[in-house]
């Protein structure tokens, strides 16, 4: 058997147990395993990792362990995207779906998502996967993911313009809650027989979504929103 030890940084700790932060991992092993799979069997899915090395050197998922090896896994540094991004979100993170598509990330989530429509979408429409399912994301295919670290929304949607640098993408309010279709501005008298008393009389600026017919407008919660984007910003 063969054994290497391996040093976990820029926050991958987070995926060890307990009793293993903080120090250096030595893993047995049998021959012609990958450093993927060796450091996925510590349960750092593979999209968390960055910049891997042996011995000082640097090496690829593939690379074959050898006995006596030191390797180092560095996590993923945040990253500036040059082309819009796509998000598909599994079934648990519905509140996260929704922070992300009022601040016009396009975010596509339903209650019923299966690992399996999970990872094809996210190949086929090239879309990054979010997640707080490990073994999701250490489907061999998947190239796009991020792995939560928070159960809290409010610090999900944190997390997320972090790894990926969003502040040039946000567009608030651009977007269905709902469906996450873009929105279109309505005149008042269009909507009209559809709102409250109070709506009536105290706003004039309206949004429709064409494809489900959700109205909106700039109520409480926009002022609460806005507080998180300048947050965020």
């Amino acid at each position: 058997m063969n054994q290497a030890q391996f040093h976990l940084l820029d926050g991958l700790e987070f995926f060890l147990h307990p009793s293993l932060r903080g120090k250096d991992v030595t893993l047995t092993f049998g021959n012609d395993q990958s450093v993927k799979h060796l450091v996925e069997s510590l349960g750092v899915p593979h999209t968390e990792i960055g910049n891997i090395r042996a011995n000082g050197q640097p090496i690829g998922f593939g690379y074959l362990v050898r006995n006596g090896e030191q390797v180092e896994i560095r996590g993923v540094a945040p990253q500036q995207l040059t082309n819009e991004p796509h998000f598909v979100l599994d079934s648990h993170l519905g509140r996260l779906a929704s922070h992300l598509r009022m601040l016009g990330l396009d975010t596509l989530y339903r209650r019923d998502y299966q690992d399996d429509e999970l990872v094809a979408i996210s190949l086929q429409e090239d879309r990054i996967l979010l997640s707080r399912d490990r073994q999701l994301l250490m489907h061999k295919v998947i190239l796009q993911g991020y792995c939560l670290r928070s159960l809290k929304s409010d610090e999900q949607i944190q997390e997320v313009v972090r790894r990926y640098t969003l502040q040039d993408w946000i567009k608030p309010f651009s977007r269905c809650m709902r469906c996450n279709h873009p929105l279109e501005p309505v005149s008042k008298g269009q909507v009209l027989d559809r709102l409250e008393p109070l709506t009536r009389l105290y706003f004039e600026e309206f949004h429709i979504c064409p494809a489900c017919n959700q109205v909106y407008w700039k109520g409480s919660h926009v002022e609460r929103m806005l507080e998180l984007v300048e947050e965020l910003c």
